[in-house]
């Protein structure tokens, strides 16, 4: 679903949408996380400062999909008439991209990959990010959560469901199981 979600990104601001997507889902971005970056936040040595909740401020790896998709955006982003020119996402009207058209962003691609009437959303792309780390990063609970910004480890510890029904199944299949 993810991949059919980001191939079906196309249009005048296509490097900018499929960015803004190919992070949510990478990186785990809150929507407020996002519309906040600035150009001076993503580093040279493929990590992005986030500044989440509370102004906290955190270090995220950038993977190469985000890298080629923040130097394809790059290529074309405004710089002629941009009002707040260390905005990373630029709006038509050349402002920092707002929250709202973030969510019509998000949605209209939902609605192109067929996905549009199952509930998704900025946040769900979020928890698809986190999902995805913890099943296929093999990282563990606690290094989810500096990754998410979470204060909490119990508001992590949802994403850990997921793969409850595997260990299950590993259990299962251990060779002591049927002695």
């Amino acid at each position: 679903q993810a991949v059919d979600l980001l191939q079906s990104v196309d249009g005048k601001y296509k490097e900018r949408d499929y960015c803004i997507l190919v992070l949510f889902m990478n990186c785990g971005l809150r929507l407020s996380e996002l519309v906040s970056l600035n150009c001076s936040d993503i580093r040279s040595d493929n990590t992005m400062v986030i500044t989440g909740k509370g102004n906290k401020q955190r270090t995220v790896y950038l993977n190469d999909a985000c890298m080629d998709a923040i130097k394809a955006y790059m290529a074309v982003r405004p710089v002629d008439g941009v009002k707040d020119r260390e905005a990373l996402f630029i709006s038509r009207q050349m402002n920092r991209i707002s929250p709202k058209t973030v969510q019509h962003i998000v949605k209209l691609f939902l609605e192109k990959s067929g996905l549009g009437n199952q509930g998704f959303s900025t946040h769900k792309l979020r928890h698809t990010a986190a999902t995805l780390m913890y099943q296929y990063g093999h990282v563990d609970v606690l290094q989810l959560k500096e990754i998410l910004g979470h204060e909490n480890l119990a508001t992590t510890e949802i994403y850990t469901h997921v793969v409850d029904e595997q260990l299950r199944q590993a259990v299962d299949k251990n060779p002591l199981n049927n002695i």
